[in-house]
């Protein structure tokens, strides 16, 4: 009954705000951030606010096991008005998504902010978001897929530290949620597992070591943001990519759009999770996956290694966006320099 009562809440937050969206969006982007801001970790007891800022959610059994996952880890949970619409594959208009994730950000009883899926949308509110307000009203924020987006835009716009981790309707299995909780709660600077059963032994495409901050995701979402002006700078980065149900041919055109505009030659490492479902409709006319990878990122000579477990993967590490941290490709490991939360 509380969850029901705050969606409704929340529902009228959203439809006023929606209708004075543009009051939201900055008129033009800030400056560069000059200092690293790190979002307060979560704990027992603090509220988390679930939205769905691209794709609609249609089993709305998912969010009822979503909220039970996040009630038995010990948050409480708002339900954002997003989990409910429908507007073609959206969960509601650019307006109305964007003014959510504003609403959920200014709100100070949230301490969280989660995704319920991703899909496709999130490019399309970076012009509605209040950066501002984001940077003003630091918190957590989470997901993957498509959002992508979001995790890198706020944090070149902000300076705001986010996490690439698990949304409502992938698993949250008892690794995902211990890497989440060492990483978000507990503050864990530890080495990260990125390799987690032996058949999913990963590759060493190019060994050696290397640091920079994390940024990256979901190679198309990422991609699709070249040549805008809402990417973080890519010289001195640990680039983390993941795919899903792409041919090597669109990799293969994807690695080439991030050739073209220059950010593998500025990497100091790489480090690619699972490709999923990623094989060749006809593979006795196409270059393999793996051929498509050797092609592209044996040539940098920058330390890179394929199978890490994030992304669409069973097993997932929480991986956050902005922090420093090191990276052995000989070994297959991440290891966090610095606390991702205060």
């Amino acid at each position: 009954m509380n969850s029901r009562r705050k969606f409704i809440q929340y529902a009228g937050l959203v439809a006023g705000s929606a209708a004075f969206s543009n009051s939201f969006a900055t008129s033009a982007f800030p400056p560069e951030f000059s200092t690293l801001l790190k979002p307060k970790r979560l704990k027992e007891g603090d509220t988390i606010a679930v939205t769905s800022p691209a794709g609609a959610v249609w089993e709305e059994k998912q969010i009822d096991k979503f909220i039970f996952i996040l009630n038995a880890i010990g948050f409480k949970v708002v339900q954002g008005a997003t989990l409910k619409q429908k507007y073609g594959y959206f969960a509601g208009t650019d307006e109305f998504r964007a003014a959510e994730l504003n609403t959920f950000f200014a709100d100070k009883n949230i301490k969280g902010i989660f995704s319920m899926k991703g899909g496709w949308g999130c490019a399309r509110l970076l012009d509605k978001l209040n950066y501002d307000l984001i940077k003003a009203n630091p918190k957590v924020l989470m997901g993957f897929s498509d959002i992508t987006t979001l995790l890198n835009v706020i944090y070149a716009k902000t300076g705001l530290v986010t996490f690439h981790g698990p949304v409502g309707n992938s698993g949250w299995n008892e690794f995902t949620i211990a890497a989440f909780k060492s990483v978000i709660m507990d503050a864990g600077q530890a080495e990260l597992p990125l390799s987690t059963k032996p058949e999913d032994a990963f590759s060493v495409i190019n060994p050696g070591k290397a640091s920079g901050e994390l940024i990256g995701g979901n190679l198309s979402v990422l991609s699709g943001l070249l040549g805008s002006s809402y990417l973080p700078d890519f010289k001195n980065k640990i680039l983390f990519l993941e795919e899903v149900k792409e041919e090597p041919y669109r990799i293969d055109k994807m690695f080439t759009q991030l050739k073209l505009n220059g950010a593998l030659d500025k990497l100091s490492g790489l480090v690619l999770g699972k490709f999923s479902k990623c094989e060749a409709e006809e593979p006795w006319k196409a270059f393999t996956f793996m051929e498509v990878l050797e092609q592209h990122i044996k040539p940098l000579g920058i330390p890179a290694f394929y199978g890490a477990a994030f992304g669409h993967t069973e097993n997932k590490v929480t991986l956050p966006v902005g922090i420093k941290v090191s990276m052995d490709a000989d070994k297959g490991m991440i290891k966090l320099t610095e606390s991702a939360v205060l």
